[in-house]
């Protein structure tokens, strides 16, 4: 018996879902502490990765994603356990798949996104204090790193090119980066296919009866 999974990654400022999800559809949720600063509830996934990896009954993950991004080392930490995972799996970008939603996108084995999807690549940023010594950019550099390296090891684009749409100030007006939309995303090698949940499904049904 066949059976797929299926993630929705969702990241809205300030607002949390209240209904129960099913799964994970609260993943990548931030909400505003007390102190005004984005949190990321994400701990819930990492067992039931975990879980997708050793039950002989699932054969397949899908991953679709609707993100506007969030916390670093939690995007990367699931982005190396999609990686990770043994068995066929592909990733689905919906709506967007803006910041570090990036890794996430490319980290199955095959990626799909629909023409109206974006994906915005950015700098890393930070919204809390920040001083300013030679560390502290030093830190926003390794970190930088950390994702141009796990983008450029799970996609076509070359570490040179991601950086380059990285650091393009000509595009967003408060801001640098740039954003892409599906099939922009493919020409420039960030994401293998224009598709949907039909050529998703396709995809992986096909992985699974090899």
């Amino acid at each position: 018996m066949l059976i797929v999974y299926f993630f929705f990654f969702q990241a809205e400022d300030g607002i949390r879902d209240r209904s129960p999800s099913r799964g994970l559809g609260d993943v990548y949720k931030r909400q505003l502490s007390p102190d005004a600063q984005k949190t990321t509830k994400y701990e819930h996934v990492i067992p039931q990765l975990v879980d997708i990896e050793e039950d002989p009954e699932i054969e397949g993950l899908l991953v679709i994603l609707n993100t506007v991004g969030g916390d670093v080392e939690a995007g990367l930490a699931l982005a190396e356990l999609i990686a990770g995972v043994s068995k066929p799996s592909a990733t689905l970008v919906l709506g967007g798949g803006h910041s570090i939603g990036i890794p996430l996108a490319v980290a199955a084995r095959h990626s799909f996104i629909v023409p109206t999807a974006t994906m915005t690549v950015h700098p890393v940023r930070h919204s809390g204090m920040v001083l300013g010594v030679p560390q502290t950019l030093r830190y926003f550099e390794q970190m930088q790193e950390r994702i141009v390296s796990f983008v450029t090891e799970h996609s076509k684009i070359t570490a040179r090119r991601f950086t380059q749409l990285m650091h393009n100030t000509g595009e967003l007006v408060m801001d640098m980066g740039t954003v892409l939309d599906g099939r922009q995303a493919v020409e420039e090698g960030l994401i293998d296919e224009l598709g949907g949940l039909r050529d998703a499904l396709g995809y992986l049904y096909k992985e699974i009866e090899k």
